[in-house]
């Protein structure tokens, strides 16, 4: 049995649609996959079961990236097409059965949205596979001392989702303190390349024994290994937010100019915190896509402190 995989280009939405992955790789054993994904999804998909190939899909002008994935897969022939981009390659490449998603549902959560289009009442979690090579370098890369480890994820690819950093290091101070919810905890600090200048005045605020910094130098499997060995991960609204629930471990969202209800952590253990403003009012105060100003200042240290307690002690964590 041979499936074609068509996820997205941005990491976070192509990190949600393992869940429809894994339903295929779980319920048919020795499936063969291919996956067709944007260059910065890619990565994640390496260690995949029964992975044939992955087609990176960097965008071309006048749609010819679908005409290059079309050459690439049309002599094959697929018992199963999946394309959650909803183009029109599914109808004109030979196979048996056809999933396409037409459109987001904003009344739901991604990842139930993609349940009921293969028939599921309820989705199962995202799961990034990882291999030993990655597992392996986690462990050189994170201390093996008895010290728990605090993942921070402490920028995004747009500025106005991001929570300021003067707040992630009053955070990070505060749970790391001797009466604090992890005293002494070891900090892995991951973001993208680009991201790494945004994310100093955290990273500064840290000796460097007690620090991991992972911004583009390690394959994201790695940085997947590593959330894997976490204790605890916050973020704001972000692909390696969803890495983190996909995870398995704890994970907090920050919130704010986005919606939790269709992009939240989804995970066994996962709570989101917003801002005091709604994502009505934010978007009704006058802000816009074209500014990268923090559009998150209305979340409090302390709101966030509160959930975390809430999380890491097993009840509803999540924030208003």
């Amino acid at each position: 049995m041979r499936l074609l995989f068509i996820t997205s280009n941005r990491l976070g939405d192509a990190v949600l649609s393992t869940s429809v992955l894994r339903h295929y790789v779980e319920t048919n054993p020795g499936i063969r996959v291919t996956v067709a994904c944007g260059p910065v999804a890619a990565p994640i998909f390496r260690a995949v079961p029964n992975l044939d190939r992955i087609i990176e899909m960097p965008k071309q002008k006048r749609g010819g990236h679908w005409w290059k994935l079309w050459k690439s897969v049309v002599l094959n022939w697929w018992d199963i097409i999946v394309d959650l981009r909803g183009s029109a390659t599914a109808y004109v490449l030979p196979g048996a059965k056809r999933v396409v998603l037409s459109g987001n549902d904003d009344r739901i959560h991604r990842v139930e949205q993609m349940a009921r289009m293969i028939g599921l009442d309820k989705g199962l979690y995202p799961k990034v596979w990882v291999d030993q090579k990655h597992l392996s370098r986690a462990k050189e890369l994170l201390p093996n001392d008895g010290r728990k480890v605090l993942a921070i994820g402490p920028s995004a690819n747009w500025g106005g989702k991001t929570w300021a950093a003067a707040c992630f290091v009053e955070l990070i101070a505060r749970l790391r303190a001797g009466d604090g919810l992890l005293p002494g905890t070891h900090v892995l600090l991951v973001g993208a390349p680009n991201e790494l200048d945004a994310a100093k005045p955290v990273i500064d605020a840290l000796p460097a024994t007690d620090r991991t910094i992972i911004f583009g130098d390690e394959d994201l499997l790695t940085v997947q290994a590593c959330l894997e060995r976490s204790d605890l991960y916050i973020g704001n609204d972000s692909g390696l937010m969803h890495m983190a629930a996909a995870a398995g471990i704890p994970t907090l969202g920050l919130f704010g100019p986005t919606r939790e209800e269709n992009y939240g952590p989804c995970g066994p253990v996962v709570a989101h915190v917003r801002t005091n403003m709604s994502y009505d009012e934010i978007w009704a105060s006058g802000a816009t896509w074209r500014s990268h100003d923090s559009l998150m200042g209305s979340l409090s240290v302390e709101k966030v402190v509160d959930v975390v307690a809430a999380l890491l002690s097993g009840k509803d964590g999540n924030g208003a």
